[in-house]
């Protein structure tokens, strides 16, 4: 098969979760295997690299991201090394950067992948807003893949560490500037990464009655989510979104905690393993679509699995 590229997310020494399943699914590549990487320092994760047959590390000389600089660099490189197939996660930076790269190259994206078997190039994603899934056969020369976090079983990392290979950004013209990056108060859990979430709606009626699903959440190691009408109303920020307008999540078990289950927001966690509905409503959609419904008060029940788990923790 051809060489394959994958894009290692790596930033502010955060390596992501997701980064081990594309890793992963790039070893059981019967091609050259290229990872590329835009930083300043890879030695905290060279043994992560193992296996790879080489990593290009882009220098940033300490400068944010910036689409148009990284869409040119990260286009030269593939063409450079005729990198056929390339993976990346289905992430925030990947939606804006990978776009730009697939229009450089006149490559065929696909977007949002459940399952990527490249022997055959030949993927799995939803469509229709999830209503769907189907299969994808992708002819192009150049074929960008971007997956699902939490779909691919990640790996410990073996196998021989690669040659490192440094390159500089390339010069371009800039018709697109990021000039601020307004970072989530704290330090959260990525909900696109987190393996539990627990997610609250309008009903939790005002941001303090969220402390409530924060010490659930803490309990469980699980990122903390939001409905499109919470964050409406000001009980959440943006970043908490889960649905069609905010983040697509799939972890092992998400608990909606007053949330009516609007399609809007069930589009964006339906590929969740386990969910778990609380609401006063025994009519609510969501409990056509959990695993599991309690009938009731969130904040008469949340608090009680709360001591629950304090019990046996």
């Amino acid at each position: 098969m051809s060489n394959l590229g994958i894009y290692i997310e790596y930033k502010n020494n955060n390596f992501k979760k997701s980064n081990k399943e594309v890793l992963t699914l790039a070893r059981k590549s019967t091609g050259d295997t290229y990872a590329i990487v835009f930083a300043d320092d890879i030695s905290g994760i060279k043994n992560e690299l193992k296996g790879m047959k080489k990593v290009i590390q882009i220098k940033t000389n300490g400068n944010g991201y910036q689409p148009d600089i990284y869409a040119q660099t990260l286009s030269s490189i593939i063409k450079e090394y005729e990198l056929k197939d390339f993976i990346g996660i289905n992430s925030a930076t990947l939606k804006d950067l990978i776009p730009r790269v697939s229009a450089k190259l006149d490559a065929t994206l696909v977007n949002d992948c459940l399952a990527i078997d490249l022997d055959n190039s030949k993927v799995t994603k939803p469509v229709y807003a999830g209503k769907l899934i189907c299969d994808y056969k992708v002819n192009d020369e150049y074929k960008i893949y971007l997956m699902r976090p939490n779909v691919h079983p990640a790996e410990e990392a073996q196998g021989d560490e690669p040659e490192v290979i440094e390159k500089s950004l390339e010069d371009t013209e800039i018709k697109t500037n990021i000039v601020e990056v307004i970072q989530s108060e704290g330090k959260k859990i990525d909900l696109t990464e987190a393996e539990i979430i627990v997610s609250g709606g309008r009903a939790m009626k005002s941001q303090e009655n969220f402390k409530i699903l924060e010490e659930l959440a803490n309990l469980l190691n699980a990122g903390v989510g939001a409905s499109r009408a919470a964050v409406d109303a000001g009980y959440a920020t943006p970043d908490m979104q889960v649905g069609q307008t905010g983040k697509v999540v799939n972890p092992k078990l998400y608990i909606a905690c007053g949330i009516s289950g609007a399609i809007q927001h069930f589009v964006g966690m339906k590929t969740s393993k386990v969910i778990v509905a609380i609401n006063t409503d025994p009519e609510a959609p969501i409990f056509k679509k959990a695993d599991y419904g309690i009938v009731g008060d969130l904040f008469k029940v949340v608090p009680l699995l709360t001591e629950e788990l304090k019990k046996n923790i």
